[in-house]
């Protein structure tokens, strides 16, 4: 039983929404996605999908590309991104996938897992740069600082969890909290408040020719979005400090 990591799967199977204007890599995606995930990963096996799941505006139209990973191989832990426009109340998400007999999926939203060796929790962040902002009149300020609340609420749950076992919790974001010069100090700082030790992050497109993993103030932070892992679910064996 191992544990996989991939962001940004971007389904579209109701919705004209085509992405190989992104790049080459995005050519017929949604099929590489399914063949390369079916080559590693086993029923036995849990899957984490920060962010970006379907360009579904409501449940309704995201039901098709929530039926497509219900019928991949494994369990899977999804969160929020900012393209998910269809998420909603976790009773009422929750409640959609009873009703269509979805048994595979589970919503990582304000709570946390254990899965193997692990405990696994997470929050989507925020923008890259407050200048990148595609949202008008958007606060930055609010919204990272209601963020930041979520994420210390995830991780108080993961470390209930955790009780007094020496279980790693691994962090997962849609939004990078540390890229290239960009630093997020509110997320930083309350990660090292709890000493974690290995984030992952989607997002980011058309990035091939940075580090999989960057190493800032003792915590390691993954790009895992499908395009730089060219669709291929990654492993996840984070390092123990």
């Amino acid at each position: 039983m191992s544990l996989f990591s991939i962001a940004d799967l971007h389904l579209s199977q109701t919705v004209n929404k085509p992405m190989d204007k992104f790049g080459s890599r995005w050519t017929n995606h949604t099929e590489k996605l399914i063949k390369r995930w079916n080559a590693v990963v086993t029923n036995n096996d849990t899957v984490i999908v920060p962010g970006d799941i379907s360009w579904g505006i409501s449940l309704e139209e995201a039901l098709e590309d929530l039926l497509l990973i219900e019928n991949l191989p494994g369990k899977k832990l999804i969160g929020k991104g900012n393209h998910d426009y269809w998420w909603g109340t976790l009773t009422k998400m929750k409640q959609f996938l009873d009703e269509h007999n979805i048994s595979t999926i589970q919503f990582l939203y304000n709570n946390a897992y254990e899965v193997e060796d692990y405990i696994v929790c997470g929050t989507r962040g925020w923008y890259v740069e407050e200048k990148l902002q595609n949202e008008k009149n958007a606060d930055y300020e609010k919204i990272v600082n209601r963020e930041n609340l979520r994420l210390e609420m995830c991780i108080k749950e993961a470390e209930l969890l955790r009780g007094d076992s020496d279980k790693q919790i691994l962090v997962y974001f849609h939004f990078p909290p540390v890229f290239k010069s960009f630093v997020c100090r509110e997320f930083v700082d309350t990660l090292k408040k709890h000493n974690i030790k290995n984030c992952y992050f989607g997002h980011m497109h058309g990035q091939y020719n940075v580090p999989r993993t960057t190493e800032f103030e003792g915590i390691r932070f993954n790009l895992i979005s499908s395009d730089f892992l060219d669709f291929i679910p990654m492993i996840t064996m984070p390092i123990d400090y």
